[in-house]
């Protein structure tokens, strides 16, 4: 056996995936321990891939050359645009996926790649030597070496299973937990919380009546998340919709106490944005009903997924509150909803780079770090994926900026904000949306990627190909002006907005809000030669008018992003003590003490530190008194 290795991955969810991927395909040599090989990239909640906010984390994903994206296009059973009747800046993919297929696609990715050995085992322990990661010890393995380690294990730390009254330790869907780990992570000193989430039942088809309830279609062709995909995604299986009603509640509310959460039999703190249906009843009382998805698991298997009624209620209550609810009158379930409640950190342990700060060489991610969802998670693998293999080859930390991307404000909320509840990312968190839409994370990232050397250069290549085609078609609009005929003036007041009665440039027209690229398609002479794919000549025309009609503002961001820029680059010195800084309000110096921001711009987004103390800071710092 080989008991060397660069990087160690604890952990093949969703972020050890991308996390031994990453490490790997840097060329360092890296171990994917796993307590399954049969849970990789398990999807134990919804079989589903993006969604708002999380569809622009995959978008990054790719972009930075991870396989997240790659995987839901392959496995994808329909694809649908969320909010195209609001504004581009928070627009977000997402797909309904094959649960098997994602992890049959995955699993042979990882075996597959060079440099990567996958490992069925549990790690029990982390070895530290003078504050240094050395390697991991596992049960069968015994020790292994590593540079670094990458600490990646979803809900599994000291897992515990909720249903009703009934309750043991166990991992989702009937896999066992890591129940060592939390202990020797303990000895080491890192600070652990219970967090808790929960999933609904899987409900068998046949005893579904599909006709009860509302169709939900995706898109034809729907949007792919690799962003050199050359045909989108065709195939349309359908999803459904209904709806909980007043006897529903009534058989919850009738039950409440039954309720693991309810019971008290649970401690851990449980997703404010993903309650549990009693969370739902109870909170949202005045609510006459509640929305319900019903979406396949796989094209292979009879198993329905009953989104929106993630509960710990006893079985006999599931069946006795799903049965009052249209089109499932009938409902036999095959898996029961449960609640697992899990071990994590305080993420404001980790720097930018998801490293320890006070153990060098280990890492976290994911589900681990207080996280919900499997883009958050996905995230974080490959960012700590690539910085541990870039500390093992001697490089500078690959890091992103909250203006750069929706990873880097992810990051960025954990390890300066924490987190008192599973952290789920929302478009609201982002300040600068609308510079970092989903449909510009290469232009944002590929770049980036290449420079480290993840990014395949042939997907590079692709890449600049087609940002050459969208400057050309947005330059030809901006220069083209079209003259005013009645063909063109009726289809301008047929969208509902004024004629134009001399020539105007096609930028002009397009600034218009009623006014779409193909509405001018038949006006145009001389369009530049597009030598793409129909489904790519449709992405980049989208994403040209939206450069247009969102021009002035994404202008003004900009602006705003370039003056905070300087805040964000300056750098506070490593070892600085703020108790010697006079005129620094006691909170701030506590809370800038504990969280050791690295930038002054990240020192201004530490709970309990306002802008004054910043100002403090800079007179400080520019004085050069850093002793």
């Amino acid at each position: 056996m080989c008991n060397f290795f660069d990087v160690i991955i604890i952990g093949a969810g969703h972020a050890g995936c991308e996390a031994a991927l990453a490490a790997a395909r840097l060329g360092v040599r890296t171990a994917l321990f796993t307590l399954s090989l049969d849970q990789i990239a398990n999807m134990p909640c919804n079989p589903a891939i993006g969604g708002t906010a999380k569809g622009q984390i995959v978008a990054e994903i790719d972009a930075l050359g991870g396989e997240m994206g790659r995987a839901a296009d392959a496995t994808a059973l329909q694809s649908r645009l969320l909010n195209t009747g609001k504004g581009a800046a928070v627009q977000s993919l997402r797909m309904q996926n094959d649960r098997a297929a994602y992890h049959l696609y995955m699993k042979s990715v990882l075996e597959k790649q060079e440099n990567l050995s996958v490992i069925q085992d549990e790690v029990a322990e982390i070895v530290v030597d003078s504050g240094k990661v050395t390697g991991v010890r596992a049960r069968l393995w015994g020790f292994c070496a590593a540079k670094c380690v990458v600490i990646a294990t979803g809900v599994y730390l000291r897992g515990r299973i909720h249903v009703g009254g009934e309750n043991w330790a166990g991992g989702p869907d009937g896999s066992l937990p890591a129940n060592e780990l939390s202990e020797s992570l303990v000895h080491l000193g890192v600070r652990l919380r219970k967090f808790k989430t929960g999933t609904p039942p899987r409900a068998a088809r046949n005893s579904i009546d599909f006709t009860a309830m509302e169709r939900q279609d995706g898109d034809l062709p729907g949007q792919a998340y690799a962003f050199d995909n050359d045909t989108g995604i065709l195939k349309n299986t359908p999803c459904f919709l209904t709806y909980t009603n007043a006897e529903t509640h009534r058989i919850i509310r009738e039950h409440l106490r039954e309720s693991a959460m309810f019971g008290g039999q649970i401690t851990g703190t449980g997703p404010r944005y993903c309650p549990s249906i009693e969370d739902k009843i109870f909170r949202f009382a005045d609510k006459e009903r509640h929305q319900l998805f019903v979406e396949p698991c796989g094209e292979n298997t009879e198993e329905f997924y009953l989104q929106g009624l993630s509960t710990s209620l006893p079985l006999a209550v599931q069946y006795e509150f799903l049965r009052t609810i249209k089109g499932l009158e009938h409902l036999e379930i095959m898996r029961p909803a449960y609640a697992i409640e899990y071990d994590c950190i305080d993420p404001t342990q980790l720097g930018r780079d998801l490293r320890f700060k006070n153990i060098a060489g280990l890492y976290g991610a994911g589900q681990f770090n207080g996280t919900s969802g499997y883009e958050e998670a996905a995230a974080q693998g490959i960012i700590a994926g690539i910085n541990a293999a870039l500390s093992v080859k001697g490089q500078p930390a690959f890091t992103l900026t909250r203006d750069s991307s929706y990873i880097g404000v992810l990051i960025d909320d954990l390890i300066l904000k924490g987190c008192d509840e599973p952290y789920r990312m929302m478009t609201g968190r982002a300040e600068y949306r609308l510079s970092i839409r989903q449909d510009n994370a290469a232009d944002r990232l590929c770049e980036r990627s290449l420079n480290i050397g993840l990014l395949p250069k042939t997907r590079y290549d692709f890449y600049k190909t087609r940002k050459t085609i969208c400057n050309e078609l947005l330059n030809y609009l901006k220069q083209t002006v079209i003259k005013p005929t009645v063909e063109l003036n009726n289809m301008i007041v047929l969208r509902g907005t004024s004629v134009i009665n001399h020539g105007t440039t096609c930028e002009e027209l397009l600034k218009r809000p009623q006014i779409r690229f193909a509405d001018l398609l038949p006006f145009f002479k001389n369009l530049p030669e597009m030598n793409l794919s129909e489904y790519q000549k449709s992405l980049v025309t989208a994403q040209t008018e939206t450069l247009i009609k969102y021009a002035g503002y994404i202008k003004q961001q900009e602006e705003q992003i370039a003056r905070e820029r300087s805040l964000e680059e300056k750098p506070i010195p490593i070892g600085i003590d703020y108790n010697k800084i006079g005129g620094l309000r006691l909170e701030a110096r506590e809370k800038l003490q504990r969280m050791r921001p690295e930038t002054v711009g990240q020192a201004g987004r530490v709970s309990g530190v306002n802008p004054a103390d910043i100002t403090v800071l800079l007179v400080w710092l520019s004085a050069g008194d850093l002793s």
